[in-house]
């Protein structure tokens, strides 16, 4: 059931937010240039890849060495705007359709994290990752790594359909109020380094 409704809200979605999509593309490439698109490989159900897709909202500049710059020397004002308003998730409707995400679940995250996740945490890939999810609305950016996969495992452990629900529309609040953007006043969170105690 859960499938199907995936399914049909993203088509729907897509659809009914197209001049929105082609609209925010048009900006993307007006303000950061070539691709409009950010792919990146993150892992999904049973720890599968895949490649998820977001709004590109960072420059590509690099030092002198050919290093890229920080992520707050990157992102411009534009791009901030696209992140506070979640904007740039749109292009994850694709994922949904496809099967790779849901609309709920927790979020993927990256895949070098894969080998840093204790037993209890790796609980979170028994299910597909979501473009918002249980951690998302209690507190996104705002918590730590530990809290935000207690969160994410008491969601694949409770999972319902009025949960998803209650889920949509604390995030419809939530991207509203641009509530819980960042950690400390960071652009991002910090990489995760593993949890102490068994893995």
């Amino acid at each position: 059931m859960k499938r199907l409704i995936d399914i049909i809200v993203s088509f729907i979605g897509l659809i009914l937010l197209s001049p929105v999509i082609f609209f925010v593309a048009w900006k993307v490439r007006k303000n950061l240039g070539s691709p409009v698109i950010f792919r990146q490989k993150r892992p999904g159900l049973n720890g599968e890849i895949f490649e998820m897709l977001k709004f590109r909202s960072m420059l590509d500049e690099k030092d002198s060495e050919g290093n890229l710059l920080s992520n707050s020397e990157r992102l411009t004002p534009f791009g901030k705007k696209l992140r506070s308003s979640s904007i740039d998730e749109l292009p994850g409707l694709l994922n949904v359709l496809k099967g790779d995400m849901s609309l709920v679940g927790p979020r993927p995250l990256l895949v070098e994290y894969l080998p840093l996740y204790s037993r209890e945490q790796a609980k979170r890939h028994n299910v597909r990752p979501g473009i918002t999810g249980w951690a998302q609305v209690n507190g996104r950016n705002a918590i730590s790594w530990e809290k935000k996969f207690e969160y994410d495992v008491w969601y694949v452990e409770n999972q319902s359909f009025l949960l998803d629900i209650k889920i949509l529309l604390l995030t419809v609040k939530k991207v509203f109020f641009r509530e819980d953007i960042n950690a400390s006043k960071n652009i991002t969170m910090e990489r995760f380094k593993g949890t102490d105690g068994d893995k």
